[in-house]
């Protein structure tokens, strides 16, 4: 299946291959997958190896030598005299050697031309909780994510479709309803399944028959997720208060405060026990924080409120399996009040994929605005719906307010512009940056 981070490793290859290049994400986004495939297509040769499955490699970077001498000690493990020239090594799992993570300094800093390309499940944290001397400015890190909607297109839709959308996008004008209708009922698909790798290759495989689709495939995914909660904590008391956060979330997000509420997880719980588990799980990037902007002004960063906040899950698809929803009533379109949070989870998702931080704006009569975005336009709201119900005294009451250059409603209304309002269809939403 084709992934957009690919573009960024050839972008890697082409500028600062120099550079140790470090994937991070979190567990079974497919990762390993694409780094394979880059590294067999864009190289003449290329050595793979996995610190899961080599722990003599681990104790080899244990070693009290020079990196230069684990190099010529790596060769003898792997019985091949490695051509820098023409040879690029991916460590997998890396996570589980912080003495390596370390020692990219040297091959980075190497007048011999090393290329070395690393990643590994809950890098994120580790990085976070480093205890050697992490080599600051001698790495490059990508983020990568699920996929996106587009990429679930790539991978489900005929060619030429996501050109339509482009085009349609960049010139503010009305796709064909027949196509606009089959986006919208991909997009509840994407909604059933979301991005992670495994799930949309399944739904590939039975011909987009969500009655034949292995549920268990999520299911899977978010047991790996909570069993991955072993590592890198400090204690069990640790490990179960991430657990509650994450399992908490589908909740949260219909509280009726539109606020994470620790309260909701313990009614004795307090933010200070759970700082730490909090940061555990963004660094994981299993979940997002969008937080909340006290003050409309640039730059939002320096505006917003760290205790008031909102936690989106990393994919829309483990958000609506730890719902158990029927998928009968996303595809079908039926009303309940939930559909509103799901698409809105889906659209912080595609944000997040876009490299958009995340904000919210609520007024002290309670109006609100599901996301600000800052770009060369200034602060722009943008406001989710999940079906073509449009009308919204939250962003009347903004636009009245701060009078923006435009807003962005994203909505299941077809492309257009009017009276300063984009509107963007959901399945579009992956063109907005």
């Amino acid at each position: 299946m084709k992934r957009k981070i690919y573009n960024e490793l050839l972008k890697w290859k082409e500028t600062s291959i120099d550079t140790p290049l470090m994937v991070i994400g979190a567990r079974q986004i497919g990762k390993t997958y694409i780094i394979n495939e880059f590294c067999k297509n864009e190289f003449e040769n290329y050595i793979y190896i996995n610190l899961l499955d080599n722990p003599k490699i681990v104790e080899l970077f244990e070693q009290s030598i020079s990196t230069e001498e684990k190099f010529t000690q790596l060769q003898w493990i792997l019985n091949i005299d490695i051509d820098l020239n023409s040879t690029i090594i991916f460590f997998d799992e890396i996570q589980l050697s912080e003495k390596l993570i370390s020692n990219l300094k040297y091959f980075c800093e190497s007048d011999k031309p090393y290329k070395i390309i690393c990643a590994g499940s809950l890098l994120g944290v580790k990085i976070n909780r480093f205890h050697s001397s992490f080599p600051v400015g001698k790495v490059r890190m990508i983020y990568m994510y699920p996929m996106d909607f587009e990429e679930f297109l790539m991978a489900t839709s005929v060619n030429g479709i996501i050109d339509e959308i482009y085009k349609c996008y960049h010139n503010m004008e009305p796709i064909s309803e027949p196509l606009h209708d089959k986006l919208l009922k991909l997009y509840r698909l994407y909604l059933c399944i979301g991005g992670m790798p495994q799930a949309v290759e399944n739904i590939v495989e039975v011909n987009q028959d969500i009655f034949k689709f292995d549920k268990d495939i999520i299911h899977n995914i978010i047991e790996s997720y909570l069993n991955d909660m072993n590592q890198y904590i400090f204690n069990n008391t640790e490990k179960s208060r991430i657990e509650a956060i994450y399992k908490s979330i589908p909740s949260q997000l219909g509280n009726a405060s539109n606020k994470f509420q620790y309260s909701k997880i313990n009614s004795n719980a307090r933010s200070r026990d759970y700082e730490t588990s909090l940061q555990w799980l963004l660094s994981s990037t299993m979940i997002y924080k969008c937080n909340l902007l006290k003050t409309i002004q640039i730059p939002p960063k320096a505006y917003c409120d760290e205790e008031y906040f909102k936690l989106y899950l990393s994919d829309v698809g483990l958000l609506t399996s730890l719902l158990e929803i029927n998928y009968t009533d996303i595809l079908l379109d039926n009303d309940f009040i939930y559909k509103g949070n799901i698409a809105e989870n889906y659209v912080a998702q595609t944000f997040v994929r876009n490299g958009i931080s995340l904000y919210y704006w609520k007024s002290k009569s309670d109006a609100e605005v599901d996301f600000i975005l800052y770009n060369e336009d200034g602060l722009i709201p943008v406001e989710v719906k999940a079906s073509d119900n449009v009308m919204s005294k939250s962003l009347n009451i903004y636009v009245k307010q701060y009078n923006p250059k435009y807003a962005i409603r994203i909505s299941t209304k077809n492309f257009g512009f009017v009276n300063n309002i984009k509107s963007i269809p959901l399945y579009a939403t992956f063109l907005i940056n």
